[in-house]
């Protein structure tokens, strides 16, 4: 018989039991369905997840805060008093976390580590309210992070040797603000309220630059260094001498040309300064880690279905062997070697495999690019760019051929069986 033969064979006796055929099928119809989407979720993500960090532009820069060991949190009262940590600038903590504020000293440190081309200390900012014309005020929030470049919907990046003030929105912002659309909205002149020390309220003029699209790393608006410059100084105003001046983070910059040795040297020059230093990537560690887990867990939940479709392959060939055992005697009989036997049902197991992976896969991405699409257009409406299901062809690939491998293993003790009938004892058989 020769490896047509056998192929052409091995298929028509997969549908000799079309019930029991088709129960195995459908068991790795779920598990390849299962791994299929949660493959995809996973595709999805890290994807969008790339997609935003490369259009940011600016990956040479470090957010840098002052390392602070944390205090243990002893019972619900309040913790012991240390005067050697300081509040951060931004007043916010987490319970038991001591957060240091950054001096001018403290930038100046940071400036002369090796490596370092630059320091920008990032105070935070308190707008009040933004308004256009005559449609009301509404409450400004901005974002902290420095030099990042936007993901346009209109308009153009911040420039930060401008001398005028400008702003970058989210389109989040357009309708409340009456602005128009995306288009419409670049070069309009807003009005932000910012309180000063005192709580009297100033209002500076901004002109927009361009609409952000909502993304991972930017919900407000933001900043150039002239308007970052004009709103610190009107919340210093009426701040006394004595008052120093303090940064709740600060962002460093190194050559765009460093490999990833370097970077990790500059943190460790960093923490050895009583530094922390944190990348982009470093600060999505924690997202992709949990994103990770999810579809791990997910996968782990397939695999078990797999497992479970093997041991349905085992008991489907088992059973094919039992009741083809004079069949397989005669063809033993006729001159067909063992290693034949073992093929033919090994290739019944692998086709199996096939048919259920391929169909599981193929409604997976089916279904998939459906409620993919349907959520990009409403849940999801507010990430363009975010596609949460996302089919590689060489993870589809993987998939079938990982699953086509489980039923060969499942159909080798059946396999095995056959060959060794036999054939004087397999033409008895009743």
């Amino acid at each position: 018989m020769k490896t047509g033969d056998l192929i052409r064979a091995a298929i028509a006796n997969t549908f000799r039991s079309k019930l029991r055929t088709t129960l195995t099928v459908i068991a790795i119809f779920i598990g390849a369905f299962t791994l299929t989407l949660t493959t995809a979720v996973g595709t999805g993500v890290s994807n969008y997840v790339t997609s935003q960090v490369a259009s940011l532009g600016t990956t040479n820069s470090l957010t840098v805060t002052k390392t602070v060991s944390a205090t243990a949190v002893t019972g619900s009262g309040p913790q012991k008093y240390d005067p050697d940590a300081a509040t951060s600038a931004s007043g916010a903590r987490a319970a038991g976390e001591r957060s240091a504020a950054l001096s001018t000293d403290d930038l100046q440190t940071i400036r002369d580590v090796s490596g370092i081309t630059g320091v920008t200390g990032t105070a935070p900012l308190r707008p009040s309210w933004i308004s256009y014309a005559d449609n009301g005020k509404w409450v400004l929030s901005m974002n902290t992070v420095t030099g990042l470049k936007a993901d346009l919907a209109a308009g153009a990046q911040l420039d930060a040797a401008s001398t005028e003030n400008q702003v970058v929105l989210p389109t989040t912002y357009l309708s409340n603000l009456g602005l128009g659309d995306a288009a419409d909205a670049v070069g309009k002149s807003v009005t932000i309220g910012v309180e000063d020390y005192t709580g009297t309220m100033h209002e500076v003029t901004a002109t927009v630059v361009g609409i952000e699209n909502t993304s991972l790393f930017a919900s407000g608006a933001s900043a150039n260094d002239a308007l970052r410059t004009a709103i610190e100084d009107v919340q210093n105003t009426g701040k006394p001498a004595a008052v120093a001046t303090s940064y709740g983070s600060a962002t460093a910059t190194f050559s765009a040309s460093a490999d990833a040795a370097q970077v990790s040297a500059i943190k460790a020059k960093l923490s050895d300064a009583g530094f922390t230093g944190m990348t982009i990537t470093d600060q999505l560690g924690s997202i992709t880690t949990v994103i990770n887990g999810i579809v791990g867990v997910l996968n782990a939940f397939a695999v078990i279905a797999l497992i479970a479709a093997g041991f349905g392959i085992v008991n489907t060939l088992l059973m094919s062997v039992q009741e083809r055992t004079r069949e397989i005697g005669l063809m033993k009989a006729m001159g067909m070697g063992g290693g034949r036997v073992f093929t033919l049902f090994s290739l019944e197991a692998v086709f199996i495999g096939f048919l259920g992976s391929a169909i599981g896969a193929a409604a997976a991405i089916g279904l998939g690019t459906l409620v993919s699409t349907r959520l990009s257009a409403t849940l999801l409406s507010d990430l363009p760019g975010l596609h949460l299901l996302q089919f590689a062809v060489p993870s589809v690939a993987t998939i079938i051929l990982v699953v086509m491998a489980i039923s060969f293993v499942a159909g080798t003790l059946p396999a095995r069986r056959a060959a060794r009938l036999d054939p004087i004892e397999a033409l008895r058989y009743e």
